[in-house]
């Protein structure tokens, strides 16, 4: 099975980045056999930014993205997305890439169930 999931939100102050990521470690756990893809846009492609420092016993959305890819995953950050945010430069984490709407669409057409947050 393929499933796509699509972030929209910034990785802290709302959760649901982070409920949705935890949602892909569980799926990558329980069923290892998932080819699992990762859109990040609007907010959420700060994400995917390096050298996240959290607060010690608070959780680091840069570890659990690592740790998709490390099992892996696909992430793909919105160009349009990072560009609007002057973040296009930015330090960005390993094995990411950037994404395009046309990338967006094919995985949208070709996966078998599409979560968006």
């Amino acid at each position: 099975m393929k499933m796509l999931f699509i972030l929209n939100d910034a990785p802290y102050g709302s959760e649901k980045s982070f409920n949705a990521l935890r949602i892909i470690m569980a799926m990558q756990k329980e069923y290892p056999e998932t080819e699992i893809h990762l859109y990040l846009m609007a907010d959420s492609v700060f994400c995917a930014l390096k050298n996240q420092v959290t607060p010690n016993g608070y959780y680091n959305i840069e570890r659990m993205l690592e740790s998709i890819l490390n099992k892996g995953g696909m992430v793909r950050i919105c160009t349009t997305c990072l560009q609007a945010r002057g973040l296009f430069d930015a330090d960005l984490i390993d094995e990411t890439d950037f994404g395009t709407l046309k990338h967006l669409a094919d995985w949208m057409a070709t996966d078998d169930k599409v979560i968006v947050f």
